[in-house]
């Protein structure tokens, strides 16, 4: 179900869900979706959530054995790249929750989870305001290299991530 939410948030918006849409999508009876959720407000969340987690596990896997800042460096910016050419939905989904994070308490605490997993995985290789800065840079090129129809190459990101740590 949770999956279904997220494939239609990609597709309408958060403001075209619906618990009738999810259930279709998902293939399940909409009384099954009331069983597990009590409304919306409680599904979108845990379904975010979900999809936070996928994020962290992408940060983990490309910082995951980097021994050196170098490395370190070398691994944001495959990140970076990764995220950028990924799946259109991805980009959309994290645009979709920065929205209801803009106005709602619960999302925006969901985004300052988010964002303490992400940088405590950068502390663990660039000192901790460093870290801060580079995951607003993952962010930010990202999103500029997915929507530019002219996307900044691998030197430019290598350039800005050694700007940021210190190379």
């Amino acid at each position: 179900m949770l999956t279904a939410a997220l494939d239609l948030i990609a597709e309408e918006g958060v403001a075209g869900v619906s618990h009738r849409k999810i259930a279709a999508r998902a293939g399940v009876p909409l009384r099954s979706m009331t069983y597990h959720f009590t409304g919306i407000d409680e599904m979108l969340p845990e379904a975010f959530w979900g999809y936070a987690d996928h994020v962290v596990a992408v940060f983990d896997r490309h910082l995951a054995g980097t021994a050196t800042p170098e490395e370190a460096r070398e691994a944001v910016t495959d990140l970076i790249h990764t995220l950028s050419g990924g799946p259109r939905r991805d980009l959309i989904l994290v645009q979709e929750l920065y929205t209801p994070a803009a106005r709602s308490e619960p999302y925006r605490a969901l985004c300052a989870r988010w964002m303490r997993r992400s940088r405590a995985l950068l502390e663990s290789h660039f000192p901790p305001e460093s870290a801060r800065q580079v995951d607003a840079l993952i962010e930010g090129l990202t999103l500029h290299r997915a929507l530019d129809d002219d996307p900044p190459g691998r030197p430019v990101t290598r350039e800005a991530v050694g700007r940021i740590t210190g190379a």
